[in-house]
């Protein structure tokens, strides 16, 4: 069996040496080297080529961001940055992702010895979905360039037309979106949530992400899109025009109220490894709403989400799949899929279309949408 050559790049001895231990007991990995430095781990990568590199950001002579961004233009290769807990950490995570890398870990506690049988395993599961993934650089559009970038089209009709018509699912329809995603999610829900109409029902996204990322992911997200993004609260009331995102340390549930809908928050168990997991998510979807749900399943590792969206389905959701080739990693897609749970599978730059193709034509106001 061919092993995962791995590169790891962090100024730190220590987390340097930590790191290559974790990584090289793993049977189907290998460290080929460890860099102190950018510039260093720039000559290493042509010498040694590694399949996937793990890179800190705060570095000196060239910080990790500054480095991944050449990296991407220069030379694509899967990056699982390795990022501290701090809202600056946070924040340079989501733009190490928006510049290309795959996935992020945060950095182990030196003292966590009763955790780090846990941490190793995700740590190595994350360079496993990197070593599969499609890296790409790219291009991300300032956030005012992209609130006023031109809209995809439905059929014959651009949704900038179709922007105009209501789509609330408050006190009309009670119609709600739900996304689950994981590795490489946060660029394609950036994508999707670019590409919808402020006027389409709440939307809630389970996306696997640790505590302390998720509210830096809303308020990156509330500046890319017309929606008004948020990590999701305990109790709040879920209204049209809103984007609710699971916070890394909860499951997020919908549950309903009344006419309409409430969020609920657990911290129960993980479910497939995870918390939050899109399980948990689809399947309160699938108990409150039903017929109501427009269900997207993104780019992921591993199978979270797929039973129940098949739940979902049967419960009468209309579902939507991202496609292979534009999938970082195509497993929880693949999942879905395999499960019977898709209606549609499409690519990421088709599925905000669909979803508003879909809400176009279905429920007690499709009359009026497309008049």
């Amino acid at each position: 069996m061919e092993k995962i050559k791995v590169l790891v790049v962090d100024d730190s001895a220590l987390m340097r040496n930590l790191l290559a231990r974790i990584i090289g007991v793993q049977p189907d990995m290998e460290v080929v080297g460890t860099a102190a430095d950018a510039l260093i781990a720039g000559q290493m990568i042509t010498e040694l080529k590694p399949q996937v590199l793990t890179l800190d950001i705060e570095m000196p002579r060239m910080d990790g961001l500054q480095f991944l961004e050449r990296l991407m233009q220069r030379h694509p290769m899967p990056v699982v940055m390795v990022s501290t807990l701090t809202e600056a950490g946070a924040e340079a995570t989501m733009r190490a992702l928006e510049l290309g890398a795959v996935d992020f870990i945060p950095k182990p506690k030196l003292d966590m010895n009763k955790g780090m049988g846990e941490y190793a395993a995700e740590m190595a599961d994350k360079i496993r979905a990197a070593a599969r993934a499609r890296p790409r650089g790219r291009i991300v559009p300032a956030p005012a360039a992209a609130a006023a970038a031109p809209l995809r089209a439905v059929g014959n009709r651009p949704i900038a037309q179709l922007a105009a018509a209501r789509m609330s699912s408050g006190a009309g329809d009670g119609r709600v979106i739900l996304i689950g995603a994981s590795t490489g999610g946060t660029e394609a829900i950036r994508e999707l949530l670019s590409g919808l109409p402020a006027e389409v029902p709440a939307i809630l996204i389970a996306q696997h992400m640790p505590a302390g990322f998720t509210k830096s992911f809303a308020d990156r997200l509330n500046k890319y899109c017309k929606l008004s993004v948020k990590e999701a609260e305990d109790g709040e009331r879920v209204l049209p025009g809103h984007v609710y995102i699971a916070p890394g340390s909860h499951h997020l549930l919908l549950k309903r109220s009344g006419t309409g809908y409430v969020t609920a928050l657990s911290d129960g168990p993980a479910v497939n490894r995870h918390r939050p997991s899109v399980e948990v998510l689809f399947h309160s979807g699938a108990e409150a709403a039903g017929h109501a749900v427009v269900g997207v399943m993104l780019t992921g590792m591993g199978k979270d989400g797929a039973q129940a969206m098949r739940d979902m389905r049967d419960a009468g959701s209309y579902n939507i799949v991202q496609d292979e080739a534009s999938s970082v990693v195509f497993g929880m897609p693949r999942e879905a899929i395999a499960a019977g749970a898709a209606h549609e599978v499409a690519p990421l730059d088709e599925i905000a279309g669909r979803v508003v193709g879909q809400l176009m034509k279905s429920g007690p106001r499709a009359a009026r949408l497309s008049a």
